[in-house]
């Protein structure tokens, strides 16, 4: 175990979990930001192609300027910032260290990694909610060919492939694939694709399922994947389509087992939301604070980058009133 007594130790090295270590240092408070993966892992498993719908100057943190070639980020633009930051704040990152214990220890808290122990005083959530897709739960979806994550077109061209969702990923991947060569059919529960796609790429979408470049079976959904094929439920009854790739966007949920765990309260409802105060971001449990994306639950777009990194200053300035000014 580490012989220092941290003022905070942090969940996820993301970029509210960067922006929660630029507080305590500003506030000259004694942290580490721990992450089982690489420097902002979300984002870089996000498509090598991929927009961010933000401009710029709303996914700034610690004053750092952020300027991209075009109206909205890249991916690899966003990358290069959050190294930046990381740098220019000297932050202090423990990366691919996760976290696999959390013990109250007499006043503190004892946390276990793979690599090691530390105490402190309190801990902050930051993880996000990417790194765990919602299974299709059929069988065959253990199949190689079934993906939950997307990177790059040219794999599947000329494959015939199948995309599963309705929403901002599902749609990127079928038009960048079709756009690319391959053969692709949309398989999706909904009646019409989501209204929240972002506005200038759903009427590209529309237009090619109305076309018929791009195969659509609305209120349909897969029910058993094998090597070459795929079994589906349309509304106009059962279909067997020839298939090489199912590309499964049908989204993400943070970890739960993570927070209950530590004994984080979780409200029964649909959306699963964690127990924390608005004002400070506490949770039930003494000094665990949540941080992010996390917050929402399963209603993972509420809280983003943008909206979000003010709660790096709440719960700092909360931190510093217990463990300075008193």
């Amino acid at each position: 175990m580490t012989k220092e007594i941290l003022d905070a130790f942090i969940v996820g090295a993301g970029p509210i979990g960067l922006a929660c270590g630029i507080e305590l240092e500003r506030a000259d408070l004694k942290y580490v930001i721990a992450d089982k993966g690489c420097l902002v892992n979300s984002l870089y498993n996000y498509p090598y192609n991929m927009t961010f719908f933000s401009t710029s100057d709303r996914l700034e943190i610690g004053e750092v300027p952020f300027v991209s070639h075009g109206s909205k980020p890249t991916r690899s633009e966003a990358l290069e910032y959050y190294r930046r930051v990381a740098s220019s704040w000297n932050l202090r990152l423990k990366l691919y260290e996760k976290v696999v214990a959390v013990a109250s220890d007499e006043g503190f808290y004892k946390i276990t990694t793979n690599r090691g122990e530390y105490q402190a005083r309190s801990i902050i959530v930051a993880t996000g909610f990417y790194d765990l897709p919602y299974m299709l739960n059929i069988p065959g979806e253990e199949l190689p060919k079934v993906r939950h994550y997307y990177d790059e077109p040219h794999p599947y061209y000329d494959q015939n492939i199948v995309v599963v969702g309705a929403a901002n990923s599902a749609v990127d991947v079928a038009l960048e694939t079709f756009r690319k060569g391959a053969h692709v059919t949309m398989v999706l529960r909904e009646s019409e694709i989501s209204p929240t796609v972002k506005y200038w790429v759903r009427p590209d979408i529309v237009n090619r399922i109305k076309e018929g470049t791009i195969k659509a079976y609305f209120q349909s959904s897969i029910k058993e994947i094998r090597e070459f094929e795929i079994d589906i439920e349309t509304e106009a009854g059962p279909l067997t389509l020839p298939n090489d790739f199912v590309l499964a966007m049908t989204g993400y949920q943070p970890d739960f087992g993570f927070l209950t765990s530590m004994g984080v309260a979780i409200n029964n409802n649909d959306i699963k939301s964690p127990v924390y105060d608005q004002e400070t971001h506490e949770t039930n449990q003494p000094n665990v604070y949540l941080a992010g994306v996390i917050c929402g639950g399963l209603q993972t777009n509420k809280w983003f980058i943008e909206n979000s990194r003010d709660h790096a200053k709440k719960i700092v300035d909360t931190l510093k009133h217990r463990f300075i000014l008193n």
